[in-house]
This record gives C-alpha cells, sequence and structure tokens, in this order.
C-alpha cells in the first residue's frame, strides 16, 4: 500500500487537460504516516488548551454576561458540533494537511480556497504569540517577566519542539495536558465545594452592572438580554475552536477516513467538559456576583484555598499556554508546508517550504512560523486579534459553505463519515456564522476586507494566470495494491 498524489478535482479545476502533479526527486515531498487517534487527540486536545482558554477567555465573557456565561458557552459548543460534523465529513473526503482551503477548493473552487488558505494564515500566524505573551502573567506567583520577552521565548520554545517527530510531540504535548485537566479539574472541585448559589443560578442570567469602571463595580445588578447572549456566541465559539486541528494533521494520521472524524468529535466533547464543568462550578462558587463578573479566576481559587493551591493551578496555566504553543506551531507550519506542495507560491519559495527535516517535520515552514511568532510578540496585537476573529468566523462559514456541496458528482459516493442530518446542519451553519460575522467591528472587517482584496489581487495577477501551474491543491490518496 503506497501513498500518491493526485490533483483535487472542483468545478474550477476538473477538465482533462489538468496536469497531474509531477513524481520526479524534486518534486514536493509527503509527509509520513505516524500517529492514530490517541496521538491525534491529545495534539489536538493540547491546541484547544482548555486550561488557558478558562483563565484566559472565559473571563472575558463572565465581565459581560456574568451568570450567563456556562449557558452561553453551551449554546455555542452545540453550534461547534455542527462545525465538528463539517469538517468531519470534509476531511475525511479530503484528508491534507492544507485543512480548510483543501476542502474549500475541492468543493467550490479553487479561488474560493485560496481566499480560505489566505484568512487562516492570518490566523495561524497571528494567534500563537497572541497567547504566548499571556505565559508571563501566570508565571508572576514565581517569577516577575516582560509578556513580550516571555512570549518571544515561549514561541522559540515552541519552535524547537515542532522541529521533532511529531510521535515525540504528542508525548510531550499530552504530559502538559494532563496539568492542563488536573487544573481545571482542581478549580472545579473548589466552585462546587464553595458553592454560594444553587444549580438555578445557571439560567437566571444576571450580571453586576459597573464592572468596567474598576474593582467592586457600583454593586448594581444587570439583567442578560437574549440579544447578549447571541453576541456573546463570538467568543464562545472560539472557546473550544481548536478541535480543527485534527483535519491539519490528518495526512499524518493512520487510515484517516475513520480516524479524523473520531478525532474531531471526541475532540470537541473532551473540551467541552473540561471547560464547561468549571465554569459551571465557579459561577456556584463565586462568592458574589461581583466578584464572578470581575472574572479573577486565581483570585477565587485562592480564596477558596491558599496560596500555594493557587500558585499551582497558575503554573499549569503557563504550562498550558507552552503546550498550545508548541501544538499551533506544529498545525500552522503543516498549513505553510501543504501550501508549498500545492505551488502557491514562486517555486524558490515552494521548494524552501517543502523541505522536510530528518525527523519528517518541515523545517523550513515551522521556522516561519515560530520566528515571525516571536518578533510579533513585541507588537501591539489588539487589532490583528480582532482581525483574527472575523478570520476565524469567515473561515467556518466557508466550510460550512463547502460541507453543503459535499455529496455532488463523486463525492457522494466516496467513502467517508458522512454527517446526520445534512444538508440542514450546513445550512442553519451558514445562517448563525453570517450573523456573527456581522457582529464584529467594522474596523475588523475592513482590515480583514482589505488583506482578502490583496490576496485576491495576487490570485487573479500571478496564480490564475499559471493555473496549470500554480495552486494545483493536492491530497494524498492511498494507493491500491
Amino acid at each position: 500500500m503506497t501513498d500518491t498524489l493526485r490533483p483535487l478535482q472542483s468545478p474550477e479545476t476538473a477538465s482533462p487537460a489538468s496536469p497531474a502533479v509531477p513524481t520526479d526527486p524534486g518534486s514536493p515531498q509527503k509527509l509520513k504516516r505516524s500517529i492514530g487517534v490517541v496521538g491525534g487527540t491529545l495534539l489536538t486536545l493540547s491546541c484547544v488548551t482548555p486550561a488557558s482558554t478558562l483563565f484566559v477567555v472565559v473571563p472575558d465573557l463572565f465581565s459581560s454576561l456574568g451568570t450567563a456565561t456556562a449557558l452561553t458557552i453551551a449554546i455555542g459548543s452545540l453550534l461547534c458540533v455542527g462545525v465538528a460534523f463539517c469538517y468531519s465529513e470534509l476531511g475525511t473526503l479530503i484528508p491534507s494537511a492544507g485543512g480548510e482551503y483543501a476542502m474549500v477548493s475541492t468543493m467550490a473552487g479553487r479561488l474560493a480556497g485560496w481566499l480560505v488558505f489566505v484568512l487562516s494564515l492570518l490566523v495561524v500566524m497571528i494567534v500563537p504569540p497572541v497567547i504566548a505573551m499571556g505565559t508571563a502573567d501566570y508565571l508572576a506567583p514565581v517569577i516577575h517577566l516582560d509578556p513580550s520577552y516571555a512570549g518571544a521565548g515561549v514561541m522559540i520554545l515552541a519552535t524547537l519542539a515542532g522541529l521533532l517527530d511529531l510521535r515525540a510531540n504528542a508525548w510531550i504535548t499530552g504530559i502538559f495536558l494532563v496539568l492542563e485537566v488536573v487544573a481545571a479539574g482542581v478549580v472545579a472541585v473548589l466552585g462546587f465545594t464553595h458553592a454560594e448559589r444553587g444549580a438555578g443560578s445557571l439560567v437566571d442570567l444576571t450580571v453586576a452592572s459597573g464592572s468596567g469602571s474598576g474593582a467592586g463595580g457600583s454593586g448594581g445588578v444587570d439583567t442578560v438580554t437574549a440579544m447578549l447572549i447571541v453576541s456573546g456566541l463570538a467568543i464562545a465559539l472560539f472557546v473550544t475552536q481548536g478541535f480543527s486541528t485534527a483535519v491539519y494533521l490528518s495526512e499524518e494520521m493512520e487510515n484517516p477516513r475513520r480516524n479524523v472524524a473520531r478525532t474531531v468529535l471526541a475532540t470537541l466533547g473532551i473540551s467541552s467538559v473540561i471547560i464547561l464543568v468549571p465554569v459551571v462550578a465557579i459561577t456556584m462558587g463565586a462568592e458574589s456576583l461581583t466578584a464572578l463578573t470581575e472574572g479573577d479566576i486565581s483570585a477565587m481559587v485562592t480564596a477558596w484555598s491558599s496560596s500555594a493551591v493557587g500558585t499551582f493551578v497558575s503554573l499549569c496555566v503557563a504550562l498550558a499556554i507552552i503546550n498550545a504553543g508548541i501544538v499551533m506551531v506544529i498545525q500552522n507550519s503543516r498549513v505553510l508546508f501543504a501550501s508549498a506542495r500545492d505551488r502557491a507560491w514562486p517555486s524558490p519559495v515552494n521548494k524552501a517550504l517543502s523541505k522536510l527535516g530528518a525527523s519528517g517535520a518541515p523545517w523550513v515552514a515551522t521556522l516561519l512560523v515560530g520566528v515571525p511568532g516571536a518578533l510579533l510578540c513585541f507588537v501591539n496585537l489588539d487589532t490583528l486579534y480582532g482581525v483574527t476573529g472575523v478570520s476565524v468566523t469567515g473561515m467556518y462559514l466557508l466550510v460550512a459553505v463547502a460541507a453543503l456541496m459535499a455529496r455532488r458528482g463523486s463525492h457522494g459516493t466516496g467513502t467517508a463519515w458522512r454527517m446526520p442530518l445534512w444538508p440542514a446542519v450546513p445550512v442553519v451553519l451558514i445562517a448563525v456564522l453570517a450573523y456573527v460575522l456581522s457582529q464584529q467591528e467594522l474596523s475588523y472587517l475592513g482590515w480583514t476586507g482589505g488583506i482578502v482584496a490583496v490576496a485576491t489581487l495576487y490570485w487573479a495577477l500571478y496564480l490564475r494566470p499559471r493555473r496549470d501551474t500554480r495552486w494545483l491543491v493536492t491530497v494524498p490518496e492511498e494507493g491500491r495494491g
């Protein structure tokens, strides 16, 4: 049984004249299959990084949604089930390191796939350093570091780890993941054992007023409206966002037709539980509504236990962030590797990005993700973080559109995991994600739109005129006999 590469067929690319990917010694190399469901789940869960999400993202939700935070995350997780269905079906049809762009190119044409790649590239370059810069806050009980230097150090460490064999990285990230789960478990146990209110508080939908004006706020209580919950879904959707990492790793998974769907769905379920249970415990155990709205989880843990326990949890979160950095560098380097193999760039760039090291890792692509990420730690990333939110929502939207087209022609009879309730699931997702996208700030939409416009020009002026030799999106396929 051998692996071969074939050009992806789409309404735009399907043609008898479409060139095959060359197999000469100078052609781009393929990633080796070395990881199963367990290793893939460990890597993917580490990209979700439940503990750092709990300590970094969830406090923002507490500040705006108060006791409605758990409900909002639960709704967001349900929506992510639909997204996971789309990723699972498309990922088993198209097991490529290109992830979203390979899937969308196949179903919706090469231009759509190119634009998805650009959106994913924005995400892969910005998110790791933003998360890495949070390390300093959680190392504070032990050592005080400048956030920029701490973040740059994490990015360099993640880059070095990304150059190792993928199987080794699965074990490294797996150990860190255990510490994450322990930290989340400690928060959950402490919150439940110090409960100040009953389960009914999860649906009383209140938030302390004046929380933005400083500690303590005004002491008043505001009602969380349905519209606020819907708006909060823009953040809640990203709480478990990393489950899509399994698609990027599908080219290195054994038996991807089966294991991709298992990994995607298992990761979403596990990460939702790891995050949602502590959120419920915090909601019930917070000393007051004001304390809950302020969202200082570390302070709550210390108040429920001791400074030693608070320090332990903080250090676990710091390790979770480092863990996430390692996995994101691994994931993101595969995106660049796949784009070079699919000839998205001039020949010298493609040749460099497609080089594999002795461990099997795409080492040039790994360096191009990690080193600029370290430099970005010294840049104000507030606007770029907003652009990332728009980009992720746009990617999900286009993936849902691709899933709606996934059963046309030969794809409808291909061997793949098939989602239930098709086409209702992608149709509902398209409507919801379009609304979420419309709720983003105009400046973020403007920046993202400008980048997409420049990418479209690159397509029109460079890629499309060379369509026979550039952007030949490929997917590994197990040969017969």
